[in-house]
């Protein structure tokens, strides 16, 4: 099968798996990018943990969950946003304020829309969660 948004089929993955009430899925191919995309989810408690395995093919994530996913996905095309712009883009992917997190990528690294608040930068939406 040819895989043409890792993102969005990681994401697609990790709410599948929430919906069917499992506890672990596996995330492949892996990448810096879906690595960085997981530390959040794991700091933010969406996820209980994430392991890399290695299997001489690109390797792989094994995720644990922990059944906080209401609902994720990833956002394409990956829009351009300013700090002025991310309130219409919490509005238009999160269902109610302070509540779940957008996931950008920005010029210091992959964070979420509050740390790129709080340090004032833009970037690009890769996905969101809630």
């Amino acid at each position: 099968m040819a895989r043409l948004n890792p993102i969005a089929d990681a994401m697609s993955a990790l709410k599948n798996a929430a919906d069917t009430g499992k506890d672990q899925v596996v995330l492949e191919p892996a990448s810096k990018l879906l690595g960085a995309l997981l530390s959040i989810l794991k700091d933010s408690v969406y996820i209980a943990g994430f392991e890399f395995v290695d299997d001489g093919r690109g390797g792989h994530f094994i995720v644990h969950l922990n059944g906080r996913i209401n609902q994720c996905g990833a956002i394409t095309p990956r829009f351009n946003l300013t700090v002025d712009e991310m309130e219409s883009w919490e509005i238009r992917y999160l269902p109610a304020k302070n509540f779940g997190l957008l996931l950008l990528t920005t010029s210091r690294g992959v964070m979420s829309h509050h740390q790129a608040r709080e340090q004032g930068i833009g970037g690009q939406l890769l996905a969101f969660v809630y």
